[in-house]
C-alpha cells in the first residue's frame, strides 16, 4: 500500500517533483528542438534519482540504503552535467537552465548530506 503523500519527506518530494519537471523538458526537447539522443540520457538519470531515494527508503539494511542514496547522487551528478551539455549547445534558454539545474543541485546537497551523515561520504 502506497504512503499517503504527506509522509514523503523532502528528498522524495523534490526528486518527484524534478522528475516531472524533466519529463515534460525531455517531451519539449524533442518535439520543438528535435534533439533526442542527450535529452533521452538525461530523462533517464533525471527520473532514476527519486526512483533510488525510493528504493532507499524499503531498504532491508543501512548497506542497502546507503548504496541507494549513492546510487541517486550519482544520477544527480550525471543528470547537472547533461543540464549542462544542453545549455552549452544552446538547446536551453538561461533562465530554464538556472531553475532546472538549481533544483538539481538541491537534489545532490541532500542527497551527499545524507550520504555523509551515513558515513559513507
Amino acid at each position: 500500500m502506497d504512503r499517503p503523500k504527506h509522509e514523503d519527506g523532502p528528498l522524495l518530494q523534490k526528486s518527484f517533483a524534478f522528475a516531472v519537471q524533466m519529463m515534460k523538458f525531455h517531451r519539449y526537447l524533442q518535439t520543438s528542438e528535435r534533439e533526442f539522443i542527450v535529452s533521452k540520457q538525461m530523462v533517464r538519470s533525471a527520473t532514476s534519482i527519486g526512483a533510488n531515494a525510493e528504493e532507499a527508503t524499503g531498504a532491508i539494511s543501512m548497506a542497502d540504503f546507503t548504496s541507494k542514496i549513492s546510487i541517486a547522487y550519482k544520477e544527480a551528478r550525471e543528470t547537472s552535467y547533461w543540464l549542462r551539455l544542453l545549455q552549452a549547445a544552446g538547446y536551453i534558454e538561461e533562465k530554464l537552465f538556472l531553475s532546472l539545474h538549481d533544483d538539481c543541485q538541491q537534489l545532490c546537497r541532500i542527497l551527499y548530506s545524507i550520504l555523509r551523515s551515513s558515513g559513507r561520504a
